[in-house]
């Protein structure tokens, strides 16, 4: 399983453009082939910061998301309503402590 944890700056003027953006997607992008869980997370200090937390079945069915027009279309709304640079990651857990 792949763990992608993407951060994203808006421009704080426009990130209620990017949280109708992202209700309008979210059952798409969950219910891609691949995608088992996601969420949309929020800076807790800084309301134009938001990061996505998705689980991959396989790196494979990540590509195949970034690869789709579902992704194009998303990201390219989605692009044009940042205030800085996205970084991403693809982590694997390696511990879960209980």
């Amino acid at each position: 399983m792949i763990l992608r944890i993407v951060k994203m700056t808006f421009d704080p003027l426009r990130v209620g453009e990017f949280t109708r953006l992202f209700d309008k997607q979210k059952a798409q992008i969950r219910h891609f082939p691949g995608c088992t869980h996601l969420e949309l997370w929020n800076h807790s200090s800084e309301n134009h910061v938001f990061f996505t937390y998705s689980h991959w079945e396989s790196e494979q069915h990540l590509d195949n998301y970034r690869n789709s027009d579902l992704f194009r279309e998303t990201w390219a709304a989605t692009k044009i309503l940042f205030a800085g640079k996205p970084e991403a990651w693809s982590v694997r857990r390696s511990l879960t402590v209980e």
